[in-house]
């Protein structure tokens, strides 16, 4: 390979002109045009369907002088066609074969339109529900993440990368994102050593042990290096320490914002250090192919580290089946027959239903009643066929989810009167790109859905947020119900208090209004395609509740970032005294939280006992449903190293397992901990076990009450 042929495998560029139309004429898309056809192409995102990709790809393959395939790239985030919950939602499954299941549908329904290569899973830490992304990402725990991740990298590639059902993962963003100041999006993240090492990390290096082929970087700058241009990351941490033979790509035109944060001096100075911190690939900022060819010329850049960069990315393209036939993917029939399968919509079922998480239920108002029963459903996104599909669904057709209101009339023995209440947008710009202007003004339909509400036997709200509320881009300063809907949901209980609120929504809200009066609340997040039929079949008491929160909920936004596993200060409890770590307006306590989720039954935990062999612990503990009906139960275990030389959290997650008990029944549940689950990292990035005393603790939330000791030599 010529040297610009290997500069031209680490250039990606977006779609820009329909395949099956007239070429280019002239401008920056005729360029991109040319660059493909004469080799200069590695990779092409935000080009998809059989008959599109397999005429973009002969123009690489039958016009180029080595016919090098091209990689074709889409954000796949939770769901292809057929979308599934928001991926923070499915974390609130805890289900990590469900989990599996749900990215291996993305898969072939991607795969079937002619993609190999997805950017996710989103792998991002975040303890602060500002931050839009948090929707796209497991939550705040590390140990709960590192599961998903892994389960998503093998439910997106599966056993073999060749077969023409898989594509490849992307784990991003690399590294510290979550972290963004004020939960501002792609701001400056400034974090410790033991942070990095113990809480950031450990995701990333469990998406490559679990055989991720890619990385993203992420925009953020960390201990003021951006993350395009930090060597320690991807050359000394992920290609040596760990070992990985995938290839690293930029997040759009990160190489180039690189001068935007005062790193580089400009687009050349950017290419540089890009290329020579490990950046295999430039996302559409256009440096690599311009600048890269003089700068090995002049010595800037190492061609030893260009031939690294090609090799990582013509593996992975091997990998994929491409050399042997690079229209594998492209398939028109598999295509027609793959996309909105009945089986994938019944795996998205499956999925939303697992994510819900009812947060409160007293007086059991829940489940409903079947029959006989008049019932006001109130609110702006009772009705939304968009809504629920969340942020980053870009192949979604949009408008067809199944709506609240579908799914409960499918429940004919009710009388349901539906009122909007109020709007929530004051307009119709709703796509990916528009900010979202929220209604704070119309107040015409509240008072027929009052009137609604006064003469129901049951109100049913449905309120959060708009599908792009949440996502890239949307950080909130506020986390309350948006626009008019607090007023719309404080009248409607003044008129009728027999009410559930049903939450639609992509991060953690502040609700305590409703968390002190609502006798019901059910958090269902953005639940995809089928969020309607899984809201009502919950409802009904058709799917008994088992989700339970992986982000804490706050009582008030000025109490994030709000994690469970925070360290103890020098002053945690008040003595009679002012002197102690706490505000003087508000509790340290969550509104609910993590690991919180109830159900149409009631577990007893008991009977605790761990059994220490050297540096294995066995760990049992006695579950029992002491209620009427069957449920699932998710048994968290969490562990306290009570004296280390780098402070440890007052509790981590370090074991769950998802059991299913019929009505009064019991079950022992087993955990093992071993080095893995007992150890830490030190700030010199070295994991180390250290002897001494630990707390266990087990319950159905990071809220436990049945703990345990013992010591480790």
């Amino acid at each position: 390979m010529t040297l610009e042929e290997k500069i031209g495998q680490m250039n990606q560029y977006t779609g820009f002109f329909d395949v099956t139309g007239p070429a280019p004429a002239d401008g920056e898309a005729k360029k991109k045009y040319d660059h493909i056809k004469s080799g200069k192409v590695g990779s092409m995102l935000n080009v998809r369907g059989a008959e599109q990709v397999q005429k973009m790809q002969k123009l690489a393959v039958e016009n180029s002088r080595l016919g090098i395939p091209i990689i074709f790239a889409l954000d796949v985030i939770h769901g292809h066609k057929t979308i599934f919950p928001i991926p923070l939602a499915e974390a609130a499954s805890w289900d990590l074969e469900a989990i599996e299941k749900g990215a291996r549908v993305a898969a072939i329904e991607a795969a079937a339109q002619g993609l190999n290569w997805t950017f996710a899973p989103m792998v991002d830490i975040s303890r602060d529900a500002r931050w839009g992304r948090v929707m796209e990402g497991a939550g705040e725990d590390t140990y709960l993440g590192s599961k998903i991740a892994a389960a998503r990298v093998m439910g997106f590639q599966g056993d073999d990368l060749s077969a023409n059902n898989t594509i490849i993962a992307c784990a991003k963003h690399f590294a510290g994102y979550g972290f963004a100041e004020s939960g501002k999006e792609y701001n400056t993240a400034d974090v410790g050593t033991s942070t990095l090492h113990n809480v950031i990390l450990p995701l990333f290096k469990a998406a490559k042990d679990a055989g991720v082929r890619t990385f993203m970087n992420s925009f953020n700058e960390l201990n003021g290096i951006p993350a395009t241009g930090d060597r320690y990351l991807q050359r000394v941490i992920l290609k040596g320490e760990w070992n990985f033979d995938g290839f690293v790509v930029s997040d759009w035109d990160s190489i180039i914002e690189m001068i935007q944060h005062g790193h580089a001096a400009d687009g050349k100075h950017a290419a540089e250090l890009a290329a020579n911190a490990g950046c295999d690939m430039d996302m559409e900022a256009h440096l690599y192919i311009k600048h890269l060819k003089d700068l090995v010329k002049s010595g800037k850049v190492k061609e030893s580290d260009i031939d690294d960069a090609a090799r990582r990315i013509l593996r992975v393209k091997y990998e994929l089946g491409l050399f042997d036939d690079p229209y594998r993917y492209c398939d028109e029939t598999r295509e027609k027959e793959l996309i909105y399968a009945d089986a994938h919509k019944a795996a998205a079922l499956d999925m939303a239903k697992k994510s819900i998480v009812l947060l409160k239920n007293e007086k059991n108002i829940l489940p409903l009643a079947k029959s006989g029963q008049k019932i006001a459903l109130i609110g702006p996104l009772a009705d939304d066929k968009d809504s629920p599909l969340g942020n980053w669904r870009l192949a979604a057709d949009g408008n067809n989810a199944i709506t609240v209101l579908e799914g409960m009339n499918t429940y004919k023995e009710n009388t349901i009167n539906h009122q909007i209440g109020v709007k929530l947008l004051s307009n119709e710009k709703t796509r990916f790109i528009y900010e979202l202007e929220i209604n704070t003004t119309d107040k015409s339909d509240m008072d027929e859905a009052v009137a609604a509400a006064k003469v129901a036997d049951v109100v049913v709200m449905v309120l959060g947020e708009h599908g792009f509320q949440s996502g890239e881009g949307r950080s909130r300063a506020e986390l309350d119900l948006p626009g008019l809907q607090q007023e719309l949901l404080e009248k409607c209980f003044a008129a009728n208090s027999n009410m559930v609120l049903v939450l639609n929504n992509g991060r953690p809200l502040a609700i305590p209004w409703a968390a002190k009066n609502v006798p019901a609340i059910i958090e269902a997040w953005q639940l995809g395609m089928e969020s309607g039929n899984a809201i009502a079949q919950v409802l009904y008491g058709d799917y008994n509740p088992s989700g339970k929160l992986p982000m804490t909920f706050p009582r008030d936004v000025n109490q994030v970032p709000i994690y469970y596993n925070y360290k103890n200060t020098g002053r945690p409890d008040p003595n009679g005294m002012v002197f102690w770590s706490h505000y003087t307006d508000q509790t340290n306590d969550p509104l609910y939280p993590f690991g919180h989720g109830l159900s149409y039954t009631t577990f007893k935990y008991d009977n605790l006992h761990t059994i220490v062999n050297g540096r294995k612990v066995v760990v049992s503990v006695s579950v029992t449903n002491t209620g009427k009906v069957d449920g699932e139960e998710v048994v968290q275990l969490y562990i306290r190293d009570k004296v280390a030389s780098v402070t440890r959290p007052i509790k981590e997650l370090k074991g769950f397992k998802k059991i299913n008990l019929a009505a009064g029944k019991s079950q022992t549940v087993l955990f093992t901990l071993t080095e893995k689950e007992l150890g830490f990292f030190n700030n010199q990035g070295k994991f180390i076990v250290e002897s001494g005393d630990f707390d266990v603790m087990v319950g159905g939330s990071s809220a436990t009450s049945l703990d345990n000791t013992f010591t480790i030599k």
